[in-house]
């Protein structure tokens, strides 16, 4: 079945390549000239984080989210993120952009303040999500930064891959089960981007104060796991107990979406406890195992463009799934915006190979498994001993990779035969030279570059962060560029004020009305 998909592709798109429609969400800490969290308001000159289309905020008012629009190539899209960080970084006065996932330095839960959108009642909803996710969680899960990959195919390709395949199905039944073919895939193969793409080795002792922890002592103020290449997607990071018992099934669209209601809709009595109100004041949205379905932590997510008042849920199931969300992804700290051009290209390659391999449904066994060699990899994923289950056998994790490198190149050629260039033999290569030993896998190459500068996490992070801020200043936006922007700015900031304007609910009913929907 693997062969037959990629033959009938290699037949068919030939003549009528597509190509990927590709974006980017990238998140980073606003952090003073001490190498502190910021404590400072959202800067004006960025707009309004409710109403901007490409610079927002995340949980922390000092988390910064900057966001392109759908790419059809690489380089337009890597050029549009650019942009938007010459744009920020012109207007971050004295303060810097934090490069790395894990956070800089913080003074516990306090020190975190919790993003402000405003007195409408829908920049209210997203504040008190937020605080939930404080009273649930802590604020100190929530100063960790990740990229945020989004990919989908165009129109053009469904039409032909579903006359290809022969599928009966109408157009949105057979894209929603064909996207969640390739989430399957994701599932049996994402622990190799953590160890292709995993940059958190380290952190900075703020963060696990107070904390019971197994990590090694790099300086009196950073420590490491010797073999990891993700805390941010391992114990310390991005986790909750109340989760781990959901069981949401990635198997089809239906499955996924009745799961995921369910834990909207059921009660944890630990948030029970909790309550929804504090001092009069909303505190959390609800007391169910979710607030919202973004409060699921996962490594992928199957993504519908909402409309106003809509539920990402409702929307997947009247609209099915629009395009893949990858969100495992650590920042590169080595790049002034967190990715770089060969990682996209290798993303592009890896999840079309998804698509097309076989790809049976997961049952309980295998879920487990692939939870297994997931969590091994980000914690010990640079342990040569590492083994990984892989066809019911022990398999070193470096075998493992190589062969999934290995079935890559076929594809690669291909798409490069259909583009012309080596874009995607080049991508893969790099890969190649990591796992061959030429060159480090970047959460080894962040320990070195800790080693050799002398420099603790913080210290490091913050020469980094000038370094990427001196590169982003200096070359500027053109003229027309930065009188868009600005002009952006202006706009949202109007736009806010007319939904403040507009409201006429009181937040409690409105409230009541939105959980109702």
């Amino acid at each position: 079945m693997a062969e037959s998909r990629h033959s009938v592709f290699r037949q068919f798109a030939a003549s009528d390549w597509g190509g990927f429609l590709k974006g980017v969400e990238k998140e980073g800490l606003r952090v003073d000239r001490n190498g502190f969290i910021a404590q400072t308001p959202h800067p004006e000159a960025l707009g309004s984080a409710l109403t901007h289309p490409s610079i927002t905020t995340d949980y922390s008012e000092a988390l910064l989210e900057l966001i392109t629009p759908v790419c059809s190539s690489t380089a337009e899209m890597l050029e549009s993120l650019r942009n938007i960080h010459r744009f920020v970084q012109q207007n971050l006065g004295d303060e810097v952009f934090w490069p790395a996932s894990m956070p800089c330095e913080l003074d516990g839960d306090a020190s975190i303040p919790i993003a402000q959108y405003g007195t409408s009642n829908t920049g209210r909803l997203k504040h008190v999500y937020r605080q939930g996710l404080a009273v649930r969680y802590g604020r100190m899960m929530q100063s960790i930064a990740g990229t945020h990959y989004n990919l989908s195919l165009p129109d053009s390709f469904w039409e032909i891959w579903k006359s290809a395949l022969g599928d009966q199905q109408s157009m949105k039944d057979f894209k929603s089960d064909q996207y969640f073919w390739l989430i399957r895939n994701f599932r049996r193969r994402s622990w190799l981007l953590m160890l292709l793409f995993g940059a958190s080795p380290a952190l900075d002792a703020s963060f696990v104060e107070g904390v019971r922890h197994e990590l090694t002592r790099f300086d009196a103020r950073s420590w490491f796991g010797e073999h990891a290449t993700s805390l941010r997607m391992g114990d310390l990071g991005y986790h909750n107990n109340a989760q781990s018992s959901l069981n949401i099934c990635f198997n089809k669209l239906s499955t996924y979406t009745q799961t995921l209601d369910r834990a909207i809709h059921t009660n944890w009595p630990a948030y029970e406890a909790i309550g929804t109100k504090r001092n009069g004041e909303f505190i959390q949205i609800n007391t169910n195992v979710l607030q919202i379905e973004n409060e699921y932590y996962s490594a992928i997510r199957p993504k519908r463009t909402t409309q106003i008042g809509e539920k990402p849920i409702h929307a997947l199931e009247s609209r099915g799934v629009e395009y893949i969300e990858v969100r495992c992804l650590d920042l590169d700290p080595f790049s002034p915006v967190g990715v770089s051009e060969a990682q996209v290209d290798f993303l592009d390659l890896f999840l079309l190979d998804c698509l097309l391999s076989e790809s049976p449904r997961i049952d309980d066994a295998e879920c487990s498994m692939l939870d297994d060699n997931y969590k091994d990899v980000v914690a010990r994923g640079r342990n040569r001993e590492l083994e990984l289950c892989q066809g019911g056998k022990r398999t070193p994790v470096a075998d493992a990779a190589r062969a999934i490198l290995d079935r890559l190149e076929p594809l690669a050629e291909v798409l490069d035969g259909f583009n012309g260039g080596e874009v995607y033999r080049n991508a893969l290569s790099v890969q190649q030279s990591v796992l061959s030993g030429d060159s480090q896998v970047p959460s080894a190459r962040v320990i070195q570059a800790m080693q050799a500068s002398g420099q603790g996490h913080r210290d490091w992070g913050m020469e980094m962060a000038l370094q990427h801020q001196n590169v982003l200043r200096y070359e500027g936006l053109a003229p027309e560029v930065q009188a868009a922007f600005a002009a952006a700015s202006r706009e949202s900031l109007a736009e806010q004020e007319r939904i403040e304007a507009s409201d006429t609910l009181a937040f409690s009913d409105f409230l009541e009305r939105y959980l109702r929907s």
